[in-house]
């Protein structure tokens, strides 16, 4: 808790200097990540407007420590906390310093750098799944995200009660990233990569 504690702290820092606030992510939601840092839930952390990026974009990645890719559905929260919406997204994390200390971690915002978000779809569709490509390859894929990232129900009840208990909360109009689908993959400065789900889209990103 002292992490996402000191997460908002560092969020309302920088909506003070002028940053709107988007919404909220998850990270260290595998099964696996709980497991190491005996924790029962993912870590939470803050998205801003500044830190979007349209589909497609360019981004510059080459002072970055280690730069990963994760493929994410972000959920669209609406009147009662209900889910009205769902998309594809792309986050982009450099991890800068090892993963070895849940509190810095969480203070640190969980690695994140920026994020894409695809067009919105209405529902989830009823065929989950994700397609990696980096460069017109496909490098990873699964037919079962919920594997690694949990039910997306209890991920958004997690992400709202976290949230609650520093004493922030989850509201109408907030977009939550859900946790990458599949590993986190290294990038490199040149590559392009792409991400596909049925039902959601393709976004891309090229890293220069």
């Amino acid at each position: 808790m002292r992490g996402t504690t000191r997460m908002l702290e560092r969020r309302r820092a920088e909506l003070a200097a002028g940053a709107e606030h988007l919404g909220w992510k998850v990270g260290f939601g595998s099964p696996a990540a709980m497991a190491g840092f005996g924790i029962d839930r993912p870590l939470v952390g803050y998205l801003t407007t500044d830190r979007r990026l349209d589909p497609g974009s360019s981004v510059p990645v080459g002072d970055w420590t280690r730069g990963v890719i994760e493929a994410e559905v972000a959920a669209y929260v609406g009147p009662g906390l209900a889910v009205d919406g769902w998309s594809l997204a792309i986050e982009l994390a450099d991890v800068d310093f090892p993963p070895d200390d849940i509190e810095r971690i969480g203070a640190g915002n969980v690695y994140h750098r920026h994020v894409l978000l695809g067009g919105r779809a209405a529902e989830l569709p009823a065929e989950r799944g994700v397609s990696v490509r980096c460069d017109g390859v496909e490098v990873a894929a699964t037919s079962r995200p919920d594997e690694l990232v949990g039910e997306l129900g209890w991920v958004l009840e997690t992400t709202a009660s976290t949230l609650a208990a520093a004493g922030s909360e989850l509201r109408p109009g907030d977009v939550v990233i859900t946790g990458s689908m599949i590993p986190p993959l290294d990038v490199a400065p040149g590559q392009s990569w792409e991400v596909s789900a049925p039902g959601l889209g393709t976004i891309g990103v090229r890293l220069t």
